[in-house]
């Protein structure tokens, strides 16, 4: 996804903030890297759109908020299937 920078920005805050998607999701929906990614919605959009950069700013604080929920449940799942693959 090349091109415009504020164009890039405004098209991953959108899309953040409509999925409630993760900066790796978009990252990898995108072709970017999460680096971009959170450049593009941390520090670009907010001088490009204030109102989409509030509502991305939402979503990214609630994702780090539940981030060590969804490392606790990766990490179960993965010793599940261990568990299941020894049986």
């Amino acid at each position: 996804m090349k091109g415009n920078v504020e164009e890039r920005a405004v098209q991953l805050g959108k899309f953040i903030a409509k999925n409630h998607a993760t900066v790796r999701l978009a990252a990898k929906k995108y072709n970017v890297s999460k680096s971009t990614v959170h450049k593009d919605v941390s520090e670009r959009l907010k001088h490009i759109n204030a109102s989409l950069y509030r509502e991305v700013r939402k979503v990214l604080d609630l994702n780090k908020e539940e981030r060590h929920i969804r490392g606790g449940i990766a990490t179960k799942e993965k010793y599940r299937k261990m568990a299941d693959k020894s049986r």
